[in-house]
């Protein structure tokens, strides 16, 4: 899949309709486009998020959020990507338009694909999303709704920070520490690899399954299944209730801070203690040490999902035990089955060996030979094979998985739970009395001036920030009520399933619950296959990617791809064998890391799409730099955009080693603060033109 052409009309600086023709040219596949800062680069790559996943492109990235939450709210946001010359001229439309070609939707032969969101700032409540398959309406797009369209065979939006990115921001995939944060990435991970959608279709057919079963219930089983599938809904309605109720808070709640944030900075100007630059950057530290605290509080909560285990110390090693001792068991009563089995053959053999006439042999001679022969296989052969006990008891039966995940946490207690928690107490303290001393900073420099405008102003200022709290407690609330009701589901739902286990299958259904008990046994080996392979082959990639990268080559001799259950986690080893702490990269290092993984992630998906990358050479030295234009851009995808800022982000001599691979140039260009306009250049003659035009602007 590649984009062909991109068109964007009144969306924020750029006015009237601007068209941009990606089109590949000779098989080379990179598309610079640059200008200078507050020109659009930024607003260019959130025009593309924004026409693909509307008021969802926050779910997209941490970056999307933030400038929504500025704005003060998605309303806000989208009511101000209104070109401030087209509203002048009461042109209130504006529209962001994609044409992809290349496009493989199964069943439906198509040689291009143009998705369109417009907006009208004054009489708009939602966008309009228009999907047209070579000129004409969708049936599809229509059928299922163009959201979900876009979704299932555009670009799911779990995956696709993998494809529109800021390169200095995606350190943070460096940065995953809670297990909230990693089981997102997981999902992520799941979703680019593949693995999600083999995962889906068994739960598919143990859906399919259990309703066949169901068919076959008596009345009493019957209502008990109604009961509980009604109570399942409820949970799931509830669940969704909660959600948009939260979506709606954050929402308001990012109003209610810009409108504190205006209202403080108002109250600064006016007792001119601080600058507005330095009011900014306060503003900043403080963001940045919310978020901190907000990811060690989600740490704290983990932990104490932890805690029950720990204090129950000697009851989980005992569970630990026995599942030990049921491995044990299976593997001695295997190998009790080929002693056995050996022994059977040997005597069966023996007794059809010919006999002299004369030897008689009696029964307890026989028993004996027998008996002796069982205990020499067993000394011989099987020497290692324990002795069964007789009264033990298979009571758990846990799969590997599920011991692999009781494993994983039994060790987590043992090794490093204690350390962690005292560590992760320590930083979120000291964290708390940062933020502290940081408002503290902010509040002192508010006015104290008692005009009666001050007055009202400290007043209102008062009121937003007790309903921002009181907008916090609220979505807590929800949140734990979330966690209650997913709890209910599962319990739920696993008593579906024990009900559903436990129904006769009609004969008539007989032979398909057959075929599909075959179908997901042959799936689920095919999936624990399939992770396997994707393990291996992601791992491989990752450490080509580091060793091409990094400079300090062998710093990264090893790479582990850890997937317990459906957490995905990827480890960094050192020769020693002992694991690189990714935080303790510096960011350039980290971003090398993050773009091996985004390289190996691209390169191991089915995913053919275009890659978007701004600032595209952030914190990379020389040598970094270099290794980037070299092997990175020329290789992710078959079609590359990037965003450089020129001489900074990408030198002459990057866009020289580049030049083999650019397709088209494009210069943003900046007429007045209301408009901008892309400019096709010839590649050859890009850098000087861009040095022409600003070398000597201030």
């Amino acid at each position: 899949m590649t984009i062909k052409e991109i068109e964007l009309n009144n969306f924020r600086i750029y006015k009237g309709s601007n068209l941009i023709d990606l089109s590949n040219i000779d098989d080379k596949n990179i598309f610079v486009v640059s200008g200078r800062n507050g020109f659009g680069k930024t607003t260019f790559l959130m025009s593309l998020v924004w026409c693909l996943y509307g008021r969802q492109m926050q779910d997209v990235d941490d970056i999307y959020k933030k400038e929504i939450d500025d704005q003060g709210g998605y309303g806000k946001y989208i009511g101000n990507s209104l070109n401030r010359l087209a509203k002048s001229e009461d042109d209130y439309n504006f529209h962001v338009s994609i044409t992809f070609t290349n496009v493989n939707i199964p069943e439906v032969p198509c040689k291009e694909i143009r998705i369109k969101r417009s907006y009208n700032a004054k009489t708009s409540s939602s966008e309009d999303v228009e999907v047209l398959i070579d000129g004409y309406p969708s049936e599809i797009a229509k059928e299922v709704g163009p959201e979900i369209f876009i979704r299932e065979f555009i670009m799911p939006i779990e995956i696709a920070k993998f494809f529109f990115f800021d390169a200095e921001k995606i350190v943070s995939l460096a940065e995953v520490n809670t297990p909230e944060q990693k089981r997102k990435l997981s999902k992520a991970y799941s979703e680019v690899l593949g693995i999600k959608k083999y995962e889906d279709l068994k739960g598919e057919l143990e859906g399919l399954q259990l309703k066949l079963r169901q068919d076959t219930a008596s009345a009493t089983e019957k209502s008990q299944l109604r009961i509980l599938e009604a109570e399942h809904q409820n949970c799931d309605d509830k669940i969704k209730d909660n959600e948009t109720k939260i979506a709606e808070l954050r929402e308001k709640r990012s109003e209610k801070n810009k409108e504190s944030r205006d209202i403080q900075e108002k109250l600064i100007k006016s007792g001119s203690l601080i600058t507005v630059e330095e009011l900014h950057e306060l503003r900043n530290q403080e963001e940045e040490l919310t978020k901190r605290q907000n990811e060690l509080q989600n740490q704290l909560k983990e932990s104490y999902d932890i805690i029950p285990f720990a204090i129950a110390g000697e009851k989980f090693l005992e569970v630990n035990d026995q599942l030990e001792n049921e491995t044990n068991f299976k593997a001695a009563k295997f190998k009790d089955e080929n002693v056995k089995g050996v022994t059977n053959k040997i005597l069966t053999d023996l007794t059809k060996e010919p006999k002299p006439e004369d030897l008689v042999i009696d029964y307890k001679v026989e028993r004996y030979f027998a008996d002796a022969f069982e205990k020499l296989i067993r000394k011989h052969f099987f020497s290692d094979t324990p002795d069964l006990p007789t009264d033990f008891k298979m009571l758990l039966e846990f799969s590997d998985s599920e011991k692999n995940e009781l494993q994983a946490l039994l060790n987590n207690i043992k090794y490093s739970f204690k350390e962690s928690f005292k560590r992760i107490t320590s930083e979120y303290n000291q964290t708390r009395n940062d933020l502290n001393s940081i408002r503290k900073k902010i509040r002192d420099a508010e006015t104290n001036q008692e005009s009666p405008m001050i007055t009202e102003f400290r007043n209102q200022k008062e009121l937003l920030d007790k309903e921002i709290i009181g907008i916090d407690a609220t979505i807590d609330s929800l949140n734990r009520e979330i966690g209650e009701f997913i709890n209910e589901r599962t319990q739920k739902g696993k008593r579906i399933e024990e009900l559903s286990k436990k129904l006769n299958v009609s004969e008539k259904n007989k032979a398909k619950d057959e075929l599909i008990t075959r179908n997901i046994g042959q799936l689920k080996d095919f999936i624990e296959k399939f992770k396997s392979k994707k393990k291996e082959s992601l791992e491989k990639q990752i450490l080509e990617g580091l060793e091409t990268l990094l400079h300090k080559k062998g710093f990264v001799k090893k790479v582990e791809v850890e997937i317990i259950g459906d957490t995905i986690d990827i480890v960094l080893k050192n020769v020693r064998g002992e694991e690189i702490k990714k935080e303790s990269l510096s960011k350039g290092e980290q971003q090398m890391y993050a773009t091996a993984l985004l390289r190996a992630l691209v390169e191991e998906s089915d995913i053919q799409f275009p890659v978007f990358i701004d600032s595209p050479m952030q914190k990379f030295d020389e040598q970094h730099a270099e290794n980037i234009v070299k092997y990175f851009y020329p290789n992710i995808s078959d079609q590359v955009v990037i965003f450089p800022l020129i001489n900074k982000e990408l030198t002459e001599k990057e866009y020289n080693i580049l030049s083999n691979n650019i397709a088209k140039t494009f210069l943003i260009n900046n007429i007045h603060e209301d408009k901008s306009e892309f400019l096709p250049l010839e590649p050859k003659d890009f850098i000087s033109t861009y040095n022409k035009m600003y070398n000597n602007a201030n």
